[in-house]
């Protein structure tokens, strides 16, 4: 299992890409003001290698599974670095899901949770892509994992991966809930949401608490792509409990991704690993399918619709043009 440096091109009979909350942060140019459309959007994808620079035919063949984690996924034929790709046992999506969202939850709380058995640990948008794998590695290292969401299905989904308090905020008032369940507090964060959510979860670490902030989807929708949280008196309130709060950006851990895909593959074959795929099956105008589905599968992610990762298939060779 290794990366390697020269150029495959890549396409899949049922290939997939991957949505993710930052897609429109990305298309709004906040991660690079420098780029100008026109440019690829996505960052993930799987499909199978149907070309072949010299030196990657060493170690790939045409018809061989791949992952790739770059831009420019949302795409039917892409031209990538070998060294941004994994290889894979099949083309299947639940593969997807492990990519950006399972890596970001893997390397995060392995870098940054500090996680010991027994402690408390909350994951907000617990049902979403990357917060199913959150709960599962929380699980994994002994912990009491408290789970946000926005519905009892997904609550239901949550107990399902192992959640040990799922909590429907939109029936059960989250502050008085943590307040009166875990009076000393959370030892562990896991934050994707921002905003108001942020700040609860502020007030409610323990001692030596660490929040990890991951995302902050509430206010991706804004013009500046923030919704304003209280930071004023968040330097007191980490004095006075010897918290702390870490961000995380997955490209500024690439060195520990590949060992982390390695590892989460082997979880996912032995039947260790729950990768749950939404493709829209639910949605309004049906499953997610063709690069024109895009648009609205990001739309049933930010009405909170999904539970784990949203999915896109494209569409077979047969009916594409290259």
């Amino acid at each position: 299992f290794f990366f390697i440096s020269s150029f495959l091109f890549i396409f899949s009979s049922f290939r997939f890409v991957g949505i993710n909350a930052s897609d429109i942060n990305y298309s709004a140019g906040r991660y690079d003001p420098s780029v100008r459309p026109p440019f690829g959007a996505g960052f993930e994808g799987i499909g199978e290698v149907v070309g072949l620079g010299l030196s990657a035919s060493a170690h790939y063949a045409v018809g061989q599974a791949v992952a790739y984690f770059g831009d420019g996924a949302f795409a039917e034929y892409v031209v990538v670095p070998a060294k941004k790709t994994v290889p894979l046992p099949s083309v299947q999506p639940e593969f997807l899901t492990l990519l950006v969202s399972g890596a970001t939850a893997y390397i995060s709380l392995n870098n940054l949770g500090h996680l010991s058995e027994g402690e408390k640990v909350l994951v907000t948008a617990a049902a979403g892509g990357t917060g199913q794998f959150a709960v599962q590695f929380a699980k994994k290292a002994k912990c009491h994992v408290i789970g946000t969401c926005s519905s009892d299905i997904k609550a239901g989904f949550l107990k399902s991966i192992g959640c040990d308090r799922p909590v429907n905020y939109k029936a059960e008032d989250l502050p008085v809930m943590l307040h009166r369940e875990y009076p000393k507090g959370i030892d562990v964060v896991y934050e994707s949401v921002g905003g108001d959510m942020f700040d609860m979860a502020i007030n409610r670490l323990a001692i030596k608490g660490r929040m990890i902030v991951i995302g902050f989807i509430s206010g991706y929708q804004t013009g500046s792509g923030l919704k304003p949280v209280r930071t004023g008196t968040l330097p007191a309130k980490l004095l006075q409990k010897s918290a702390s709060v870490q961000g995380f950006f997955l490209p500024h851990f690439l060195s520990e991704y590949s060992e982390a895909m390695k590892h989460m593959l082997e979880m996912y074959e032995h039947g260790e690993l729950v990768c749950e795929v939404d493709m829209g099956e639910m949605a309004p105008e049906g499953k997610f399918l063709g690069l024109e589905s895009v648009f609205r599968a990001v739309d049933y992610m930010y009405l909170g619709k999904n539970i784990g990762k949203i999915v896109v298939e494209l569409a077979h060779p047969n009916s594409s043009k290259l």
